[in-house]
């Protein structure tokens, strides 16, 4: 990044360029001007973290609402709390407690480096400016109350989102908890409330009527998002994890072998995992394949990366909100969610009569195809086979149900 001496002419007239740069200035080390390709200057203090020795950055404020004068001298006291051994980031949002708001203490919680690790950071920061900081973001953390969480989470209740007011809950008391411990509260005003709705487990499995309309409304449903349309898609043929299906990249691809390979740091029980392609699951991939262009990513994001789980819920769910005219939504059928459409394939193949152990090896499951000491150590077979004939088997299925042909298939050699 450019070293500059920056000047009131310089801040004023700098023009951004592709992505976003940041100009150091020569007067006040760490201070830096960053200026996005839209032209949004926003003064910034870089600094090592005295914490955990890791970089980061404490955004002061914009320009030209912040002169540059103003920024050197917040700058300079940024600089001063490093020195110290403190963070500038907790010291500023430490500072009139008193007067604290919840908001205030959602966005120190957020700016916490020992947070940026959490993989649900973003998903967390997502439900509570959804559903927290509109309601009750004003409340002064010193005159925050049960019913005041109680507030946030009748709200979610009333729209039928369980699971979504259990989470938010859960999110706001370890935001509290935080406070607690770093002394921006002096008692819990949560303790000993419990939670609005336990979460349950989904047993929802489409029915081929529903598999077929899913299916087959998915171009006017999500007519704006390709992308999720074919995940959706490969969800259902794979029977593999949404996220797992959102993250392929093309070296985990070898279209020759007819297979897709999950390294153990791309699955959920860390086990490396092989999925054997149908026909119908490759005529989706060279879709995604063509569509993704250059790109290492088979579902990219206009930035770097693949289209994240989340998003793809998101579009799900969005998808699926009711009104006047269409009371069950876009897709016409009962609420459902990714998972779902792996549970349905599974418990597809399951009446096919594929073995309950090769539906495991399907699923990635150890906790079936590695249970007991038969199966965990003396077993290594890894029913490479077996899978590829479920897989293939439930594509030929999925053909069917969606071209309107539900007679039943046996399954090979049955």
């Amino acid at each position: 990044m450019p070293t500059v001496g920056l000047t009131d002419r310089f801040c004023a007239t700098v023009k951004g360029g592709a992505g976003r740069v940041d100009y150091f200035d020569e007067t006040v080390s760490g201070l830096a001007l960053r200026v996005t390709e839209h032209g949004r200057r926003t003064w910034c203090f870089h600094f090592r973290s005295p914490r955990d020795g890791k970089r980061a950055r404490y955004t002061i404020g914009t320009y030209p609402a912040t002169t540059l004068a103003a920024a050197r001298g917040k700058a300079l006291e940024a600089r001063a709390s490093v020195e110290a051994g403190k963070d500038p980031r907790l010291v500023h949002a430490s500072r009139g407690v008193a007067q604290m708001t919840l908001s205030d203490l959602v966005r120190a919680f957020l700016s916490d480096p020992e947070k940026a690790e959490l993989r649900s950071l973003s998903e967390i920061r997502r439900r509570v400016e959804k559903n927290v900081t509109p309601l009750i973001g004003a409340i002064r953390i010193n005159e925050l109350r049960k019913r005041d969480a109680r507030t946030v989470t009748d709200a979610i209740l009333a729209r039928g989102r369980k699971v979504e007011a259990t989470r938010v809950f859960e999110d706001l008391r370890s935001i509290i908890r935080w406070g607690l411990e770093n002394e921006y509260l002096d008692i819990n005003p949560l303790e000993g409330m419990g939670k609005p709705a336990e979460a349950t487990v989904s047993n929802r499995v489409l029915t081929d009527e529903e598999l077929r309309t899913v299916w087959t409304t998915l171009p006017k449903a999500l007519a704006r998002s390709k992308q999720v349309q074919r995940i959706i898609r490969l969800c259902v043929v794979t029977a593999q994890r949404v996220g797992e299906v959102s993250g392929i990249t093309r070296a985990e691809l070898d279209l020759k072998a007819r297979e897709w390979r999950l390294s153990g740091a791309r699955t959920k029980n860390g086990h490396p995992h092989v999925v054997p392609l149908s026909d119908l699951a490759i005529e989706i991939i060279d879709e995604a394949l063509e569509a993704a262009g250059k790109r290492h990513e088979l579902f990219p994001t206009a930035d770097e990366g693949s289209l994240s789980p989340a998003a793809v819920a998101r579009t799900i769910l969005r998808a699926q909100q009711s009104d006047d005219e269409r009371p069950l939504g876009r897709f016409g059928t009962a609420s459902w969610s990714a998972h779902d459409l792996r549970r349905t394939a599974l418990t597809g193949m399951a009446r096919l009569g594929v073995a309950p152990v090769v539906l495991g090896h399907v699923a990635n499951h150890r906790t079936t195809t590695r249970a007991g000491v038969t199966l965990a150590v003396y077993s290594q077979y890894t029913y490479d086979r077996e899978k590829r004939e479920a897989l293939d088997l439930w594509a030929l299925r999925v053909t069917a149900i969606i071209e309107s042909n539900v007679v039943q298939l046996q399954r090979a050699g049955a």
